[in-house]
């Protein structure tokens, strides 16, 4: 599944007699800059962004939410700047003093464990009698979002190792063999443009996710069985935007991937025809498409928007910007506690495993509570209820710019 992207070449957001206006689109990306350039905006992309690093995070603009006060004779983008800071050092010695189990072995232990429930959950679609067929259906459901949702997104930000080359051979497997996606644009939007810009009008607003010509309940509820079908089809247009080498890669890994999953519907599972085969390639592909959709907007559209020459600092705009759902057993190992309960905790040290995300939660939580800044958090029903109820709004209509004013 495609991770999320945005366009820092085409601003989206732009101000029309003193209002926004947004022209979401479905589509690639060009190559990536080099490393050091600035970005779009003016400013430089936030280390962070790319792996979590101890110290103060780079970031613009000089503005910092009315709640957080600032210290006497400081000025507002140091105050943001001392208090990433501030907050790294308290997670770094976390990270210090954990093990290697609990830094990556955890996530991999969840990783090889869907492995092996495969061939249970092929050897299951061969029984006539339909408990076991659909348990086969939801073990492979279940294994199919575990690997390209979540060792897609820890592959991405190279949190399954500590090793930069082992981590771009797991980005490739994960990204371009499980999910039929190109690794290289899925890294720079997700990773260079969602988090450099979290909520930035134009960059990392999540606008990509919005299809303004789809109806709220086919949006929400019929248009998620489509994701296994666009989402190979986005990677092959975006493969424009990269080498012909790396797209030649993409599209070989996509092909081998796809046929493996048919060929052993066909010869280990038996069925007989080949639609019927594709028809359960869709299911089980599709199985947590709702949630992985409504996840993915839940968390951030909604939230505070700002100009890309207004962002605040790093920390405050990743504690106004993101939002953290409840705990939920399947969600939290198919997707990963980074992209369900600790997603706050993640877009500030993205860097970090889901298993560590989740050490670090209390210490994040109630750092941000103490220094009084936003810590946000709702129910998948509450968001549930609120985008049905306010749809147009949230992902047809323009998100309004957010403007904050420091307090002296």
């Amino acid at each position: 599944m495609p991770l999320e992207d945005g366009d820092p070449v085409k601003q989206r957001g732009q101000r029309v007699n003193g209002k926004v206006s947004s022209t979401p689109r479905l589509g690639g990306m060009g190559d990536p800059p080099l490393q050091g350039t600035p970005a779009p905006d003016g400013s430089r992309t936030e280390a962070m962004a790319e792996g979590w690093e101890p110290g103060p995070a780079l970031g613009d603009g000089d503005v910092t939410p009315g709640g957080a006060p600032q210290q006497a004779g400081q000025e507002p983008g140091q105050r943001g700047e001392a208090l990433m800071a501030e907050l790294s050092e308290l997670v770094q010695k976390v990270v210090k003093s954990s093990s290697w189990w609990e830094r990556h072995g955890v996530d991999i232990s969840i990783i090889v464990c869907s492995f092996l429930l495969l061939p249970a959950g092929f050897l299951c679609l061969r029984s006539a009698q339909a408990i076991p067929f659909l348990a086969g259906v939801l073990t492979l459901g279940v294994v199919h979002h575990t690997l390209t949702v979540k060792g897609s997104h820890l592959a991405s930000h190279n949190a399954l190792t500590e090793s930069k080359s082992w981590g771009k051979v797991w980005a490739i497997f994960f990204i371009e063999l499980c999910s039929a996606f190109t690794a290289e644009q899925a890294t720079y939007n997700h990773v260079k443009i969602h988090h450099g810009y979290t909520n930035v009008i134009g960059l990392g607003d999540s606008s990509t996710w919005k299809l303004p010509f789809l109806n709220c309940y086919v949006y929400m509820f019929i248009a998620p069985l489509a994701v296994p079908i666009i989402t190979p089809l986005v990677a092959l247009d975006l493969l424009r935007n990269v080498e012909w080498k790396a797209a030649l890669r993409t599209l070989c890994c996509m092909f081998l991937g796809l046929y493996c999953h048919y060929w052993l519907l066909l010869h280990v599972s038996g069925f007989q025809s080949p639609w019927s085969a594709l028809l359960c390639m869709l299911l089980t592909r599709s199985l947590l498409a709702h949630p992985y959709i409504h996840v993915n907007i839940f968390q951030h559209i909604g939230l505070p928007m700002f100009a890309a020459d207004r962002k605040p600092k790093r920390i405050h705009l990743m504690s106004l910007g993101v939002l953290n759902l409840p705990r939920n057993a399947l969600l939290d190992w198919s997707f990963g506690h980074s992209l369900i309960s600790c997603h706050v905790e993640h877009h500030l040290f993205p860097g970090l495993s889901d298993n560590m995300c989740l050490k670090i939660k209390p210490i994040v939580s109630q750092y941000l509570k103490q220094k009084k800044l936003p810590y946000n958090e709702d129910t998948y029903t509450s968001r549930l209820q609120l985008f049905l109820r306010r749809y147009k709004e949230l992902m047809v209509h323009a998100p309004p710019i957010t403007e904050l004013v420091g307090i002296q």
